[in-house]
């Protein structure tokens, strides 16, 4: 008997709304959890494999940014992108109060709340992606235009310059 394929909350709302993903699993035992390392795991180009990243703005608010996980988040066009003065990385331990996840399992889909999130522009130039399933160990993989849509995120520059 094979055993169940387990769901996390991002699959089940992609389900709720009747969304086309493929669930990817990888072990994750070894500790390496960073997001090249999941891609090359599941023989994945870094480009289309996108990790999220949670801000605090001069403002107050939080911000949520999802890049390829080979590149590094310029501050300055994220700051831009939402039209604040600056951003900052949360601290990992606020992540669970948050937004519900755990480092390395953090998923732009099924936060506690919803807050803005914007995608790097190149996530525009992929037929499918793939983001953290909200559960270290597992990935789903599904078009841009949906996630974004499931998460209202506009795209925008948002990388460091090579």
């Amino acid at each position: 008997m094979t055993k169940k394929e387990e769901k996390t909350n991002v699959m089940r709302l992609l389900d709720k709304e009747k969304i086309a993903y493929t669930a990817h699993e990888y072990d994750h035992s070894d500790g390496a959890i960073d997001g090249v390392a999941v891609a090359q795991k599941l023989g994945q180009d870094p480009a289309q494999v996108f990790k999220t990243l949670v801000t605090r703005g001069a403002s107050g608010s939080f911000f949520v940014f999802c890049i390829p996980v080979a590149k590094e988040l310029d501050f300055k066009k994220a700051a831009k992108s939402v039209k604040e003065k600056s951003v900052a990385m949360i601290h990992v331990a606020e992540i669970n109060q948050i937004t519900g996840y755990i480092r390395g399992g953090c998923s732009p889909l099924g936060m506690k709340k919803r807050f803005i999130t914007v995608f790097d522009e190149s996530v525009l130039g992929h037929t499918s992606v793939m983001v953290s399933a909200g559960k270290i160990g597992y990935q789903v993989e599904a078009a841009p235009k949906d996630l974004m849509r499931l998460c209202n995120a506009t795209a925008a520059p948002l990388t460091m310059a090579e």
